[in-house]
């Protein structure tokens, strides 16, 4: 397993306590307001904070985890949420949630699912030349789709992390799924075939992307993001 330096280590961990802190501080107020207990040992009471301390948690303990332990327990956290489209959750035609947003709604629509993993993962320490998100054609359903692509190596073939199947499976056995572009925080790439990308410039490109990168707490954009993927 690729493992972060320790300076950028302690760097992590900073962060993430201060996340927790100001998500913990906003949960509370928004408690009291409601004049309810902000106790997250029972997840009915505050679903909203429980499931934010899980993902904190998922964070912090998955460093220990091996990629493959960690690439599972984040697809299987995040595809619990709700599918939604975003006209239904944002009354706009696009918006790419943060991580926070998605869980505090507790539903999302393709980018969003995928969006979350990436940050998830990379919070967690895989190496930023492993992960890519992957805009795809779905075969079967005629339409346009998001998922997260995780590269062993840069020759290997990818793994696909997927909300609409919860299974990660080699891109090979996703014979439904035709792959348009991908980025991650470093890049941008134009699928050239199946097997086959050509690099096309930097994220800074998309404009949904810089907008997300501008609503994310501070400390996970500057954890996940290189300056190409804040221009």
């Amino acid at each position: 397993m690729d493992r972060a330096p320790p300076e950028s280590g302690v760097r992590f961990a900073t962060g993430i306590r201060r996340l927790g802190t100001l998500l913990l501080g906003l949960l509370v107020v928004s408690a009291a307001i409601r004049g309810g207990s902000a106790s997250a040992d029972d997840p009915s009471a505050d679903p909203t904070r429980y499931r934010l301390e899980r993902w904190q948690a998922l964070m912090r303990e998955g460093v220990e985890l091996d990629e493959h332990q960690q690439l599972a327990a984040v697809n299987d956290f995040f595809n619990g949420a709700r599918f939604a489209s975003d006209p239904e959750l944002w009354q706009v035609a696009d918006y790419w949630a943060t991580p926070e947003e998605f869980l505090v709604r507790d539903a999302g629509d393709c980018e969003d699912f995928a969006i979350a993993k990436y940050v998830t993962l990379k919070a967690m320490g895989v190496a930023p030349d492993k992960l890519r998100i992957t805009y795809v054609k779905v075969a079967t359903l005629q339409q346009a789709h998001m998922v997260l692509a995780y590269y062993a190596d840069p020759a290997a073939e990818p793994l696909i992390l997927d909300n609409l199947n919860g299974r990660i499976q080699a891109a090979g056995e996703r014979r439904d799924l035709r792959p348009i572009y991908s980025f991650n925080a470093d890049s941008l790439w134009l699928a050239r075939s199946r097997h086959e990308q050509q690099l096309a410039g930097d994220p800074g490109q998309l404009q949904r992307w810089r907008e997300m990168l501008a609503r994310l707490d501070p400390d996970l954009r500057h954890t996940i993001a290189t300056p190409a993927g804040l221009r």
